[in-house]
């Protein structure tokens, strides 16, 4: 009866925790074989092993079969009915003795092989720890005492190494020990004088055995369940805030170098050394739409162009008064740029006012000659980019010609991709691709 109220309490407990949702199955049954062997209490003379050797491997002589629950891929629980005899060994130097023990056990299961996380390193190893309740029947099979059964309990712990064969299939090795706290015969039968006082018998046992796994998912069993579904979201989640990252990258760039990030910039091409606002646009005190520092021969100071002028990008403004000399040496170095959105031969918002120099510039100095060179990023085809490229340097060729500006006075080129950049470069490269290079045609 005590038996049965334990295998039912184990079934009860274990079906009040049963999810027919997971994603990993849950049940398994474990057969194992081995030796066991009594530590102590032994009546004098009577040993379970022979004493003279280092190694005391004898036949098998443990038997167990159990069926393990997991609750989840970290705790679980099992029972376990197993099945030992004790005799003593052929030349041992004992006197006779046997003795059977059967016994039934319910302990708690923790995976070890998850909570360590040995997937890390490993998907065929494992390990499990067990421990818990342990009631049993002892029978000495010799002398006075032969056939008499007595009730023992204790506790037993161990550990159980695994290694994973298939997905439906383990092999394990275990070691438990036993320590009795209710038991009045000594292994080998003889009883104590007053049986009123327990002893504390200890046993230990080594097996080996085969796990196999039950359930509907044919898959992965909680042994070697690794919460893939959760990997998965936190990689996506790592994906996510990479990307999150580089585009707050993108937003710090500062593409005219002029201290103010490209999504606060209104005019990102502002001339290196010229004074901006808090939205990145040049400061123009007489309101002649020209950088103070460009007007009345003035040279941009700190920068590295020819004559002091900077050499980090295109201009802003009318240039009725704008320095020549700086002018030109932006031009000549291939510094003057009008840049343009994505598949977009109309120049960029930010690129208006470098239209609005280069057409000024034109007009003041009759005799200038410029080459347009038009670009496109590496994305889409060659052809593709050729043309948009043309188009490009057209439609600002157009824009001169429409404002005055004799059509011999400028030539065109569609060079397309600009290699400079590649095919897995930044956004902001990409952007800096997109673009039509004005150079001053030397005279």
């Amino acid at each position: 009866m005590k038996i049965q109220y334990i295998v039912a309490c184990f079934f009860a407990l274990s079906l009040s925790f049963a999810q027919s949702n997971d994603d990993f199955n849950k049940w398994s049954v474990e057969v194992n074989a081995g030796q066991s062997k009594g530590i102590t209490p032994f009546t004098e003379n009577y040993y379970s092993s022979n004493p003279k050797d280092y190694f005391n491997i004898t036949n098998v002589n443990h038997y167990d079969l159990g069926f393990r629950y997991m609750f989840n891929q970290y705790f679980g629980t099992k029972l376990d009915f197993g099945y030992d005899t004790f005799k003593n060994e052929e030349g041992s130097g004992s006197l006779p003795f046997e003795s059977k023990f059967y016994s039934v056990s319910i302990q708690g299961v923790i995976n070890l092989t998850n909570v360590l996380h040995f997937n890390t390193f490993t998907k065929r190893f494992g390990l499990l720890v067990h421990g818990g309740l342990k009631v049993s029947q002892f029978s000495p099979s010799f002398g006075v005492h032969k056939e008499v059964t007595e009730d023992n309990g204790g506790v037993v712990i161990g550990f159980t190494p695994q290694f994973r064969i298939s997905n439906r299939f383990a092999a394990t090795l275990d070691y438990s020990t036993l320590t009795n706290l209710r038991q009045h015969y000594n292994w080998d039968g003889a009883a104590l004088s007053n049986r009123d006082n327990n002893l504390t018998g200890k046993m230990s046992t080594v097996s080996l055995g085969i796990t196999y796994y039950i359930g509907r998912k044919a898959d992965v069993h909680a042994d070697w369940y690794y919460d893939s579904v959760q990997e998965v979201k936190k990689a996506k989640v790592d994906d996510e805030a990479r990307k999150r990252l580089d585009e707050l990258e993108t937003m710090l760039q500062d593409t005219d170098k002029d201290g103010i990030a490209d999504y606060l910039d209104f005019e990102n091409n502002t001339p290196g050394g010229v004074a901006v606002d808090s939205r990145g646009r040049f400061v123009d005190v007489n309101g002649n739409s020209v950088p103070d520092e460009l007007e009345g021969g003035k040279v941009i100071p700190g920068s590295n162009g020819v004559n002091g002028t900077s050499t980090n990008g295109g201009f802003a403004g009318n240039a009725s008064n704008v320095n020549y000399d700086a002018i030109k040496s932006l031009v000549e170095n291939e510094y003057v740029n009008i840049f343009f959105d994505l598949n977009s031969h109309i120049p960029s918002q930010s690129s208006s006012n470098n239209l609005l120099v280069i057409l000024n510039f034109m007009k003041k100095y009759p005799a200038s000659k410029i080459q347009l060179i038009g670009y496109a990023d590496s994305r889409g085809g060659a052809e593709l980019n050729k043309n948009l490229s043309s188009k490009r340097s057209t439609f600002v060729l157009n824009y001169l010609v429409k404002n005055g500006i004799d059509a011999n006075r400028i030539s065109t080129e569609a060079r397309g991709v600009d290699a400079t950049y590649s095919s897995d470069s930044k956004e902001i490269d990409f952007r800096m691709a997109r673009r039509v290079t004005v150079i001053l045609v030397k005279e």
